[in-house]
């Protein structure tokens, strides 16, 4: 008898761990950022080579991100892999990309249980 693989592996519980961490983080500053009526994107660019830095610092990996989700959404044949890019515009790449990679672990759990069911002959 095989034994039924967890559909929450530890590494997915991990990243969906992540995943919330960022939204709430990020939910909060942005809401004090809209309270206080800051100009978001002017306030990211101009306050200093620093903030800048981090702000390019950022993008990159954003984008490097993206990249991920793309080709690894393909590869495995995830369901609307995009809708995590579309909502990292909404929410963050903080909140939606440990959660693609939450998602992940879990197809990839599925597809290696799939694999030892499956009759070798």
């Amino acid at each position: 008898m095989t034994r039924a693989r967890d559909p929450w592996p530890p590494l997915a519980i991990a990243f969906l761990v992540l995943a919330m961490a960022g939204l709430v983080a990020t939910f909060v500053f942005n809401v004090w950022a809209v309270v206080q009526m800051r100009d978001f994107i002017g306030d990211l660019v101009s306050s200093g080579p620093a903030v800048s830095s981090i702000t390019v610092d950022l993008l990159v990996v954003a984008i490097a991100a993206c990249v991920v989700i793309v080709v690894e959404g393909r590869r495995l044949g995830m369901k609307r892999w995009w809708l995590y890019i579309v909502l990292s515009g909404i929410t963050a790449i903080a909140f939606t990309f440990p959660l693609f990679l939450a998602m992940r672990e879990r197809r990839l759990a599925a597809q290696r249980a799939t694999d030892e069911a499956a009759p070798t002959g």
